[in-house]
């Protein structure tokens, strides 16, 4: 059975017997870090775009495992240069890898690289469907994205002035209309902090979708 791991701020980890990946690998100086760079084992690494907190410690990860990145061409063609293996893909792409399909979407925000652009997942991973939404503003096109895939678990940011707040997070929530929400990127520094708990009532009261709150280190089976 797969089973999400979080490691803290916007890093999970995917994984289903020998085979495993995380996402935006952010634990060298996160303060919320439940990992060292160093016990991460993997085949490949997702980065949703190259802000510290989220492209964080993929070279040293891919170089140390031979995990292969998979991003945007732009974050590709960085890390390639770095001397690690990477998969290019853009906004609106699917790809299939050994583990299942990944479909690259659109996330509002800076890409922290020139002509780049951020982006979210949506990740097949052995039989079951996670949305990691990356750092992103609201937008309608979530609609879209929740009628063409059955998500299983949403992974969305609440923490506000980078992205997404409480309330319009909850309103994506409504859009893509998961079977499950585990909120993220929130209390890692003052200006994010939130309260989890009150994200959960909201949505669970008004659009009757179940809300799971993860501390770093938890791992939930899918």
């Amino acid at each position: 059975m797969p089973e999400l791991k979080f490691l803290g701020h916007a890093c999970f980890m995917l994984k289903e017997g020998p085979s495993a990946l995380i996402i935006d690998p952010f634990l060298t100086g996160n303060p919320q870090a439940a990992a060292t760079a160093d016990q991460i084992d993997c085949q490949y690494i997702l980065v949703s775009h190259a802000h510290d907190d989220h492209i964080g410690d993929t070279v040293s990860i891919a170089k140390r495992t031979g995990a292969t990145v998979i991003s945007t061409a732009e974050v590709a063609r960085f890390c390639g240069e770095k001397g690690v293996q990477a998969h290019g893909m853009h906004l609106g792409g699917k790809h299939k890898f050994d583990f299942g399909v990944v479909r690259i979407t659109p996330a509002f925000h800076g890409s922290g690289l020139p002509g780049g652009h951020a982006c979210g997942f949506i990740i097949q991973f052995h039989g079951k469907t996670v949305y990691h939404t990356g750092d992103t503003a609201l937008f309608s096109d979530m609609t879209l994205l929740g009628r063409l895939e059955s998500i299983d678990v949403a992974l969305v940011p609440i923490g506000d002035n980078y992205t997404m707040g409480p309330s319009d997070a909850a309103e994506a929530v409504h859009m893509l209309q998961p079977k499950l929400v585990v909120p993220m990127h929130y209390n890692t520094w003052p200006v994010i902090a939130q309260s989890p708990e009150v994200f959960k009532q909201d949505v669970e009261n008004r659009f009757k979708v179940p809300v799971h709150i993860m501390k770093p280190g938890d791992t939930l089976a899918l």
